[in-house]
């Protein structure tokens, strides 16, 4: 299994480190955890690095976490997008998910339970939406390569042009071509 990668943005170095001490004590090694103070170093980071999860501040210096994950989407559009703020504003979280494509809102203070569900369900749409985009693109992949059934059908073809080429009457019969090559003469 692969490992998974969350990038964790804020501000704030105490949140950051509450942040990751939660996260640790539940995904130990499993989860692989990045985090950055500003969203600049944020975005630098996710130009060379793939992430599944991204956890962002919404009010911060420089660049707010709206702009911060439009910019994110931009990069890396399968990551998941989470903002973590303390203010519970409706329209700000409504913008948030219909501007930056959030999929969920996270209010400070958190408790780590709450933190862990949602982490929990941001990684399972992760893992699932890359499941079905290693599936497409194997679908892809394959549609490409011909299969065995049609490199025969080439390699007759080949041998004997014409050979896999059927014509089929209303009723569901074969049509025969003219049989030739019987010395010059035909069947017909």
């Amino acid at each position: 299994m692969r490992l998974q990668r969350l990038l964790i943005v804020d501000d704030e170095a105490s949140v950051l480190a509450a942040l990751g001490r939660a996260l640790r004590r539940r995904y130990g090694r499993s989860l692989a955890v990045d985090v950055r103070i500003d969203a600049a170093t944020a975005l630098d980071l996710l130009r060379v690095r793939d992430f599944d999860l991204v956890i962002s501040d919404l009010r911060m210096p420089a660049m707010d976490g709206l702009t911060f994950l439009g910019h994110a989407a931009s990069l890396r559009p399968h990551m998941v997008r989470m903002i973590l703020t303390g203010s519970a504003d409706f329209a700000t979280a409504q913008q948030a998910i219909n501007d930056a494509g959030v999929f969920r809102y996270l209010c400070k203070p958190w408790s780590d339970e709450e933190l862990a569900r949602h982490v929990d369900a941001a990684l399972a749409l992760a893992g699932s939406s890359r499941q079905q985009r290693e599936a497409a693109q194997a679908w892809h992949d394959h549609r490409d390569t011909p299969s065995s059934q049609e490199l025969e059908r080439r390699r007759l073809e080949e041998l004997e042009p014409g050979l896999t080429h059927v014509e089929w009457v209303p009723g569901g019969e074969v049509l025969m071509p003219p049989l030739t090559g019987f010395g010059g003469l035909s069947t017909e």
